[in-house]
């Protein structure tokens, strides 16, 4: 059984550990964070704080461009735009991984803490009963301050989390 995770797309482009793990893994991702990889790669802002890192990530986030931009991808992706809440089918990318993209509808419910991008990743957690797996520790103490209910992963134990595999259903309660 795939382990699954609420992510958003940036990360898999900046973390490479993350396409190789040790079980099958699901990546939950919110389109509008897919989107948001166009910004990144043409924004003279860097993604990344050394020159060299940020070139190699820039590229990254071309490569997985590219991969949606596929026309078998590009029309699983479409599927999902149909209506709110819909989940592409599986694209793989390996063995051990695939990405679902899910056309994620943002509702304001945490509007006023979090930016859209983190609702949906919030709401989307909460919906598909799946953990956060994210490297932004400012998003990680506003869901703690703001008692959000959904498990989050440090990017940093991304390990113990595909190993752990177990989420009791109360932290998922709405």
């Amino acid at each position: 059984m795939s382990r699954r995770f609420v992510i958003e797309a940036v990360m898999i482009a900046i973390y490479g550990q993350l396409l190789q793990p040790k079980r099958p893994v699901e990546y939950r991702i919110p389109y509008t964070s897919v989107m948001e990889l166009y910004d990144m790669k043409d924004s003279p802002e860097p993604v990344m704080p050394e020159a060299e890192d940020d070139a190699y990530v820039k590229a990254k986030i071309g490569e997985m461009i590219a991969y949606f931009e596929d026309s078998f991808n590009k029309k699983k992706i479409e599927r999902a735009l149909m209506a709110p809440w819909r989940e592409s089918p599986p694209l793989p990318i390996n063995e051990n991984v695939s990405l679902i993209i899910v056309n994620a509808a943002e509702n304001m419910q945490y509007g006023e803490a979090f930016d859209p991008i983190e609702t949906e990743i919030i709401l989307m957690s909460l919906r598909l009963q799946c953990p956060v797996l994210t490297d932004q520790i400012e998003f990680q103490d506003k869901v703690v301050q703001n008692s959000v209910p959904v498990q989050l992963f440090d990017i940093d134990d991304f390990e113990y989390a595909v190993e752990d595999g177990t989420v009791p259903k109360e932290e998922f309660t709405e």
